[in-house]
């Protein structure tokens, strides 16, 4: 006599009735506790911190302006001096970015936090959210900890910078902006590629290599529409938000492709956009 064994039926681990499913603030408070208790962002932001406000303290103790300089000088000089550490802050948040998310996959946590939203939309945002809010408060607090203080050195030399004044003030604002930017571009570069160290080598080659190689063969070539390329760079469009807007004689190049702070935004933040939207849309599509 043989047993009939009754039919199984499988149910899809993505059908998860919506009475259960987390709503997008509780996505974002599960991806800030999971933020805060990963020992290497804890690093990356300590890390940034220390190196905006070093930069600032370092430059402001040493560096000396000119007697009778104009204030536009004075003010230039004062964004220099609280912007030069931005170069090597963008590195940190960039390998920042590609682990937040390629950690994940690397011990294969990424799978409960899918099955919590199967949808995967609303977890990636999410973790896109917190990274970019918890990124801009540090930088912002670090940046203007050693605005404070750079301030008081350079006052002890008879200088004395309009911080209050836009042109000094959006400059210092936008170098926070701008590694913020660069944060979620190098998270949406880890999300594409899922590997930590492809990740972050694609991030680190976009910021330091690629721009060489393009300055180089525009030199070689001399081609001006390399050039112009060369200004889309996400470093290069980027470092305009905090560039101090001289006028005058110190204005700088007006030939070829020229960004202001507004344009630069533009361009870095439709870069993040793109890689952004494709990253999400792959990782939507493929298994895990």
């Amino acid at each position: 006599m043989s047993a009939t064994t009754p039919p199984v039926t499988r149910t899809h681990s993505a059908s998860v009735p919506d009475s259960v499913r987390l709503s997008f603030p509780h996505l974002v408070r599960s991806e800030w506790i999971k933020l805060r208790s990963i020992r290497s962002t804890i690093w990356c932001y300590a890390i940034l911190a220390v190196l905006t406000i070093g930069m600032a303290v370092l430059l402001g103790a040493y560096v000396v302006s000119p007697d009778n300089a104009p204030q536009d000088v004075a003010n230039g000089s004062f964004v220099s001096i609280n912007t030069t550490g931005v170069s090597l802050s963008a590195l940190v948040v960039g390998v920042l970015g590609v682990l937040i998310i390629t950690g994940e996959y690397g011990t294969g946590q990424v799978r409960s936090t899918f099955t919590a939203d199967p949808r995967r939309t609303g977890v990636i945002l999410a973790k896109a959210t917190v990274l970019a809010l918890t990124t801009f408060v540090v930088s912002v607090v670090s940046t203007w900890i050693g605005v404070v203080l750079s301030a008081l050195l350079l006052a002890s030399d008879g200088t004395s910078p309009q911080i209050g004044d836009p042109s000094v003030f959006m400059p210092i604002l936008g170098s926070s902006v701008y590694v913020t930017l660069l944060a979620l571009l190098a998270y949406g570069i880890g999300l594409f590629v899922r590997s930590s160290a492809g990740g972050i080598a694609i991030t680190l080659g976009i910021l330091l290599v690629l721009p060489v190689i393009l300055s180089l063969v525009a030199g070689l070539l001399n081609a001006e529409w390399i050039g112009d390329v060369f200004k889309f760079l996400p470093d290069q469009a980027g470092s305009q938000l905090f560039a101090y807007p001289y006028t005058g004689a110190d204005a700088g190049p007006t030939s070829g492709v020229v960004l202001n702070g507004w344009g630069g935004f533009g361009v870095l933040a439709a870069e993040v956009l793109v890689v952004g939207a494709l990253a999400l849309t792959v990782a939507r599509r493929r298994d895990v």
